[in-house]
């Protein structure tokens, strides 16, 4: 099952069922550019076979990026790198769709000391980000331009499709939470209103595109926080995202207080063993999004065997397979798995002992992953714990330095 064809609603097809789900490749050039780097990692990743492949945050502001090696679509004078990075990803018939994003309050320091948000709730970790200012209509406004830029560049670079990406606490995500989006006018209070930038931009992105160029969003089925966005809350936004006919839904979860692959429930409590050993984080979410909606569905987190990848697709679960770090850890086995000739993959855990740092420490070292693969460089395994629970912060430093001093 997980070697068929799906055609999605616009009409374009995807020749398998496995994607490659977005990770930041944190490559981009002073100019916040698409390098050589990028062509090397999605040439390499267009050779395992998978379907389609989407990108990690190409953001619409470069005032508000999620990681300072970012790509930022903003300007035309960009699209013959947009185009060359384009062309090296999809060298194997296969789909490549840009991931489009606002960091929002989680743009750290190192870009903006005052980031723009729904409202001025400050995230608090590790110093790193500051209080946030309030938007007013007309940055509202300009975020919308800039979702539609972005698009708008991808098609004319030749990327074949867009994803939203309103989860993980970002911009959008932040709009839908409860917790973040305390407004009192149509852009916050009720679900519809904080729902509206996330439907706003769908409508305006499809006006520029066109009907058969594929637009998908990336979802929180919830933030795990107590007072956050919920289970239900999702579901609402699921029906109308229904309404709008989108392509494709990926579920996943989580914010940057509380990380998904930590899998804790709605108040943030570590839930039992049991759970854990499941291997589709998402998939009774799924289950509930699919008595409500026909939009095509996607789950990233977890999945590792070939058979529970093909039970689940039998069984009409989920119709796309999603994966992130088995594309790094895996990458030469993915074509031997989509052929049922490699049965499982790893499951690489990095722990340092020190609870604090545990996300940062598996956060650095995939992140150190994707910058080796981008000079041609092969996995390494053996790097310290430590060391990689400080790379992001002192790497965040450096090429935002860089970027300035350029």
């Amino acid at each position: 099952m997980i070697s068929t064809e799906l055609t999605l609603p616009c009409g374009a097809k995807l020749k398998n069922r496995l994607v490659k789900s977005a990770m930041t490749e944190r490559i981009s050039n002073t100019n916040f550019e698409p390098t050589k780097g990028h062509e090397k990692l999605y040439k390499d990743w267009s050779n395992t076979g998978a379907g389609l492949l989407i990108t990690g945050n190409v953001v619409i502001d470069r005032k508000h990026l999620e990681s300072a090696g970012n790509v930022c679509f903003d300007d035309e004078d960009m699209l013959p790198k947009i185009s060359s990075w384009a062309k090296a990803s999809k060298s194997n018939d296969n789909h490549v769709w840009i991931q489009i994003s606002h960091s929002g309050r989680q743009t750290n320091r190192f870009s903006t000391a005052r980031p723009l948000a729904p409202s001025e709730v400050q995230l608090k970790k590790m110093g790193l980000f500051g209080k946030p200012k309030a938007m007013t209509e007309d940055d509202i406004q300009e975020v919308i331009k800039g979702f539609v830029k972005a698009a708008k560049l991808s098609k004319e670079g030749g990327f074949t499709g867009v994803q939203i990406h309103a989860a993980h606490g970002y911009l959008l995500s932040q709009f839908l939470s409860p917790s973040t989006n305390i407004r009192t006018d149509q852009w916050g209070g009720s679900i519809e209103n904080r729902s509206r930038l996330l439907i706003t931009i769908i409508r305006e992105i499809r006006k520029v595109v066109g009907v058969g160029f594929p637009i998908a969003v990336k979802l929180n089925s919830a933030d795990f926080q107590r007072g956050g966005f919920t289970e239900e809350e999702s579901l609402e936004v699921v029906k109308m995202l229904d309404v709008e006919k989108v392509d494709l839904l990926e579920i996943s979860g989580g914010t940057y207080e509380k990380l998904a692959f930590f899998l804790l429930n709605e108040e943030g409590v570590e839930i039992k063993e049991s759970t854990k050993r499941r291997e589709a984080y998402f998939i009774d979410f799924a289950k509930k999004v699919r008595a409500i909606s026909t939009i095509p569905l996607m789950i990233t987190g977890g999945f590792r065997s070939y058979s529970f990848c093909n039970e689940v697709l039998e069984k009409g679960e989920v119709d796309l397979i999603g994966m992130g770090r088995p594309f790094i850890t895996n990458r030469e086995d993915i074509s031997g798995f989509l052929k049922g000739e490699i049965l499982n993959l790893k499951n690489l855990v990095l722990r340092t002992g020190i609870k604090q740092f545990e996300d940062s420490a598996e956060g650095g070292f995939y992140a150190r992953q994707l910058i080796r693969f981008s000079k041609g460089k092969k996995l390494k395994t053996n790097m310290s714990p430590l060391w990689c629970s400080m790379f992001l912060v002192i790497y965040e430093f450096r090429k935002s330095m860089a970027k300035k001093i350029g």
